[in-house]
């Protein structure tokens, strides 16, 4: 009878601790990972009263530290699938990101191969494409106000590895064949060198020098004369035409 009563009390003590450490523990925040849990806690209570009311003291002791455990695990558990969750999440946020940016730079690809589709096109329905550079008499120096056409022509040069440049010089009829050659030669080679700065290769720049052999002015035309003093240049695309050189 007196093992019965001691056996009661301790199964009521163990209820009564179980019951108020666990309205306490509920009002309490989460339990950061690595510490104490309130299963464990709640754990060794519900072990030390199954234990009391199986086995008196003894299981008491024994129902409170397999509880304690069982509690423990189950918090570990509960704290690894959470932080798996979490991790998951981020992976998801990551992955959306990432496919996001994918589809942008697929669009950015799309758009630039269109531009470069109807420019392509728009120079295939024109037969050549260029300028033309005049000069002073007797002078064979880029002015300055045909630098920027010149600029402009090079770098859309430089962005069509197919296309390629001819660069002829003229001079007007005055002076001799030989002095006349040469003048011309100059200058389509000037006018060459502001394209390569432009970054267009010298391998696709033609050059051409006809002197004064194309000059069709009248003796004294002074006004024709200023028109017979030029560098043409003329971009092609490259069907049936031969490998761009310099001469």
């Amino acid at each position: 009878m007196k093992h019965l009563t001691l056996r009661a009390a301790a199964l009521g003590f163990a209820l009564s601790g179980s019951l108020a450490l666990s309205a306490a523990r509920a009002a309490e925040p989460p339990d950061p990972p690595g510490s104490g849990s309130k299963q464990s806690d709640i754990g060794v209570l519900t072990g030390l009263a199954v234990g009391a009311a199986a086995g008196g003291p003894v299981g008491a002791l024994v129902g409170s530290a397999a509880g304690a455990l069982l509690g423990d695990r189950y918090h570990r558990q509960a704290q690894s699938r959470a932080a798996l969750a979490e991790q998951l999440e981020r992976s998801e946020l990551q992955r959306a990101e990432l496919q996001a940016h994918v589809a942008q730079l697929d669009g950015s690809l799309s758009q630039a191969r269109e531009r470069s589709d109807e420019l392509a096109a728009e120079l295939g329905h024109t037969d050549q494409l260029g300028l033309d550079v005049s000069f002073r008499t007797d002078d064979d120096s880029v002015a300055a106000a045909a630098m920027s056409p010149l600029l402009k022509l090079g770098a859309l040069a430089a962005s069509l590895p197919q296309a390629q440049l001819s660069v002829a010089g003229f001079t007007d009829p005055r002076g001799s064949e030989e002095y006349n050659q040469e003048l011309s030669l100059r200058r389509a080679q000037n006018v060459a060198a502001v394209l390569e700065s432009a970054g267009v290769p010298a391998a696709r720049i033609r050059i051409e020098a006809h002197g004064k052999s194309a000059a069709a002015s009248a003796d004294g035309d002074l006004d024709s004369y200023a028109l017979e003093r030029r560098v043409t240049v003329r971009m092609q695309l490259p069907g049936e035409g031969e490998v761009a050189r310099r001469d």
